[in-house]
């Protein structure tokens, strides 16, 4: 059962690697699911508080991706209707465009806009807006993928496989 699960802990955890980069693929989710089967091996070392802890960072990580686009929409100078846009566009992006565009490029359409709809006299500070939603999407993915990169060495350094 162990060969099965160490298996599993690799399978998992490198398509959580992937599934940061591809917004297909729950990438975190794929990575904590890795570290439930390293917890589940006869020879981890793995406590249920550090499961509960690496639920919450989980959960944390995946919140801040959807969220982190109105926050730097915000931060780069937009309006609450720039924020709202870029959260709308995570959603509508990805199921109006193809997942992968849609996760990139809807918080970017959004933002812009909502920007336009607030301001329409300023297509410029709308284009910034929109970057601020775009420097989102590269902060949240490198989140997960930090995060996913721990979780895999966490797992792999806490089971014995000799």
């Amino acid at each position: 059962m162990d060969i099965f699960l160490t298996v599993c802990i690799y399978l998992l955890s490198i398509l959580g690697i992937i599934g940061c980069i591809v917004p297909m693929l729950p990438g975190t989710v794929l990575s904590y699911a890795g570290l439930i089967c390293a917890y589940f091996c006869s020879s981890s070392t793995i406590s249920g508080w550090s499961m509960l802890i690496w639920l919450v960072v989980s959960l944390v990580a995946i919140a801040a991706d959807y969220y982190l686009p109105a926050l730097m929409t915000r931060r780069f100078g937009g309006s609450k209707a720039g924020s709202i846009g870029a959260t709308v566009g995570v959603f509508a992006g990805f199921f109006l465009m193809s997942p992968f565009l849609g996760v990139i490029l809807g918080p970017f359409f959004g933002a812009v806009i909502g920007e336009l709809l607030h301001d329409k006299s300023d297509p410029a500070k709308a284009l910034v807006v929109g970057f601020g939603s775009f420097a989102s999407f590269i902060v949240g993915t490198e989140l997960k993928l930090i995060v996913s990169l721990v979780m895999m060495f966490y797992a792999i350094t806490h089971v014995s496989l000799w």
